[in-house]
């Protein structure tokens, strides 16, 4: 008994937050619905890759108007995202808060931070090391095409198309790759802390390559917070 009403609290919780008005509704499938500002997302498990820690996956639909703001709390300092429900990638956004509200990227590392002619960005989101630890589950791509990376832009990382979880990545700089990661919005506060992060250097994984490796000072999300 404790365990079900552990789950429904969480549940509840998850839709009050970040669906608030139309949850009640998703669960429906005839033509009223279909004018509700939601999409419906697809959150597979993944056995073969489980979570590195416990979470439930997000509710199976997202707000498709609106924002919402991300602050990960960094041992350099704050920094805050906003999140374009109304943008390209909705149940990105939508599963980036959905980790946050459940405690997922607290006290985790930032395995990864590039500054090279090409790629300069943050990746943050595997808990064990880089492209390892994620939710135990994934979902699709969601770009379209019009997708540009210029700094403070926040998007998905992925291993492949169709394996986005919980890794993310934030562009310090500027980042010339494919449009391939789904966008789901912009720093709005702290990039100066990104900028610190970057002055403290790279500890490269090739030594003759380019800027591409560990932070030479640990990077550490102490907490990640969801406000509006």
């Amino acid at each position: 008994m404790k365990l079900r009403w552990g789950v429904t609290a969480v549940v509840s919780a998850l839709a009050t937050v970040l669906l608030p008005g139309v949850a009640s509704a998703a669960p429906a499938s005839s033509a009223a619905s279909a004018s509700l500002p939601i999409v419906r997302c697809e959150f597979t498990p993944t056995p073969e890759n489980p979570a590195a820690r416990p979470v439930f996956r997000p509710l199976p639909f997202a707000l498709t108007r609106g924002t919402i703001d991300v602050t990960f709390r960094f041992n350099y300092g704050p920094v805050t995202v906003r999140l374009n429900r109304a943008g390209a990638a909705p149940c990105a956004a939508h599963n980036l808060a959905s980790l946050a509200l459940q405690r997922f990227y607290d006290h985790s590392q930032c395995w990864r931070l590039t500054n090279s002619s090409r790629l300069g960005v943050l990746q943050c989101g595997d808990i064990y090391e880089a492209e390892k630890g994620g939710p135990g589950y994934k979902f699709p791509d969601e770009v379209d095409g019009t997708e540009t990376y210029e700094r403070g832009t926040i998007a998905m990382g992925n291993q492949g198309p169709g394996t986005n979880g919980s890794e993310f990545f934030i562009v310090h700089s500027f980042a010339n790759i494919p449009k391939n990661y789904s966008v789901m919005g912009k720093v709005v506060r702290g990039m100066e802390v990104l900028d610190r992060i970057v002055a403290a250097g790279i500890i490269p994984t090739d030594p003759n390559g380019p800027q591409d490796g560990l932070p030479a000072k640990p990077v550490k999300i102490q907490k990640a917070t969801v406000g509006f």
